[in-house]
């Protein structure tokens, strides 16, 4: 099998292997005021590291530097320290940097969030919290899916013209025709009594919007 060599990763990309991947201290819980990030080196050359964190105050790294022989792992102890309900944070992070032995060269790096609770029911009720909220990806289906209720119900509604033309058939429909003994005593005006024809017609048109309605 071919070793691996740190030039290929020159660029600072070499993936760093880290357990866990995030660390959760609680005020009330003196037994989370310690934790242990394990480090491993699974290449076939030793690698120097160093932990950085963005709250050096709030914490001790008993070993922020050391080597990792090829092959082993090591373990580095964190301590949250001077931790109270007031100075809670969400937003602290470990950063491990990997370096070859003996170079400066940046090979990799990886960040590991810290969250700094007063207690575990805080962190199980924002847990839940962020489930509840619909992700990026439900919310683009949810409107996605309202978009398409809202185009289906559009094309089902008619417009105005094509009310307006339904109800002027129906009227038509309505009124008297020519030559019926019903027309001669009817009080509606003589222009407006329709032949047969016309109401033949108008029928038609009311039947293809009817039709039309049905399809869409």
């Amino acid at each position: 099998m071919k070793s691996l060599s740190t030039n290929e990763y020159s660029d600072g990309k070499l993936p760093v292997f880290v357990f866990p991947t995030n660390l959760n201290f609680y005020v009330d819980d003196q037994s989370t005021h310690k934790q242990v990030l394990t480090l491993y080196n699974p290449y076939d050359f030793m690698l120097k590291f160093k932990v950085l964190c963005n709250n050096p105050g709030r914490y001790n790294v008993v070993e922020s530097e050391g080597l990792i022989k090829q092959k082993c792992c090591i373990d580095i102890v964190i301590r949250a320290i001077n931790i109270t309900p007031h100075n809670v944070s969400r937003d602290d992070k470990f950063r491990i940097q990997l370096y070859e032995h003996g170079l400066t060269s940046l090979l990799g790096k990886k960040d590991v969030p810290a969250l700094l609770l007063s207690s575990k029911t805080e962190d199980i009720m924002g847990t839940r919290q962020r489930s509840q909220r619909p992700s990026s990806r439900e919310m683009n289906e949810m409107y996605t899916s309202q978009r398409r209720e809202s185009v289906v119900l559009q094309r089902s509604l008619p417009s105005i013209p094509v009310i307006v033309v339904s109800l002027l058939c129906v009227i038509a429909l309505m009124l008297p025709t020519q030559g019926e003994a019903s027309s001669i005593y009817s009080r509606i005006p003589d222009y407006l009594h329709l032949t047969v024809n016309q109401k033949l017609i108008a029928a038609y048109v009311l039947g293809l919007i009817t039709m039309a309605i049905l399809k869409t």
